[in-house]
């Protein structure tokens, strides 16, 4: 009988081999565990995942037919059958979530988010639902995507109110930059700042700032009246009036606010005060002019 000799070479390469393959079913079970334990940390249940990939590889062989199809002139043709494939997954919109609507009726949202309702998610236009909620007083700006399988998500920023304009037979309740919001009654406009005049609307983000200059007249301040299209009249809660000038309005609201809180004037005897003139100051009481001298003496 032949003696067969191995070589130490040969022993050397079997036991390499031995080794890679061990090493490789080690890395494939390290990469399995690995992988489940990606998967169980999505906040995603085994039906949903399923659907998921589903839909990914739906998309992606529709997708292919889609490229083909354009090159041969007829996309339109394969979005259509993308539409209908994703339908049929269960990927079409069934549910509306609506976020940050807090004064404005959340009925209106869901409206025109709705009008959406049993439509394939390839084929909503995230923009013109965007557009749709722009169209809404209260909205000032919105995001809208897609939650898969079935929901839209809307989150709506809202305007925020800050005056009431006073317009030819209703009242308008606005807000800083003077865009209408909804109309309110007079009862519940009281308490709310009124504004004015033919031009006022504009004006509103304006006379924010001008009140801003003297913050501790800003409460007592009931209506602004924008005159002439060039300046502010101010009727306090005292029902006393200053008319401002058409420049440097911040500079004289400063100065009154000086004024009052040396000699008290809101309150006081003064009806009418105007500061339209640069360092002046012309008082009016009730039975005529005054001045500043006559109502310190007669508040003393």
């Amino acid at each position: 009988m032949a003696k067969v000799t191995r070589s130490a070479s040969g022993v050397r390469r079997s036991a390499a081999t031995r080794n890679r393959q061990q090493k490789t079913r080690a890395a494939r079970k390290h990469t399995v565990t690995l992988f489940d334990r990606v998967m169980a940390l999505l906040p995603f249940t085994d039906e949903q995942l399923h659907k998921i990939f589903l839909f990914l590889i739906i998309s992606a062989a529709l997708a292919a037919a889609w490229l083909v199809a354009s090159l041969a002139g007829v996309p339109q043709m394969a979005q259509a059958r993308m539409a209908v494939a994703a339908s049929d997954a269960g990927f079409e919109v069934r549910k509306v979530k609506v976020t940050g609507v807090e004064r404005m009726n959340e009925l209106k949202v869901y409206e025109r988010a709705l009008a959406e309702r049993d439509r394939p998610m390839p084929l909503v236009d995230l923009q013109a639902v965007r557009a749709r909620l722009l169209d809404l007083s209260w909205v000032q700006d919105a995001r809208v995507s897609r939650q898969l399988p079935d929901t839209l998500i809307v989150d709506i920023v809202e305007r925020r109110e800050h005056a009431v304009l006073k317009k030819p037979g209703r009242l308008m309740l606005v807000d800083v930059q003077g865009h209408e919001l909804e109309p309110i009654s007079e009862t519940n406009a009281k308490d709310k700042l009124l504004i004015g005049g033919p031009g006022a609307q504009t004006q509103v983000a304006a006379l924010d700032d001008l009140l801003k200059a003297a913050p501790a007249l800003k409460s007592q301040v009931a209506e602004a009246e924008w005159v002439g299209n060039r300046r502010w009249n101010l009727t306090f809660k005292t029902g006393q009036v200053l008319a401002l000038p058409e420049e440097k309005a911040p500079a004289a609201l400063v100065r009154f606010a000086t004024l009052d809180g040396r000699h008290r004037l809101l309150g006081g005897r003064a009806t009418a005060i105007d500061m339209r003139v640069a360092d002046q100051a012309y008082f009016r009481c009730s039975d005529g002019p005054c001045n500043l001298g006559q109502l310190v003496k007669t508040d003393n």
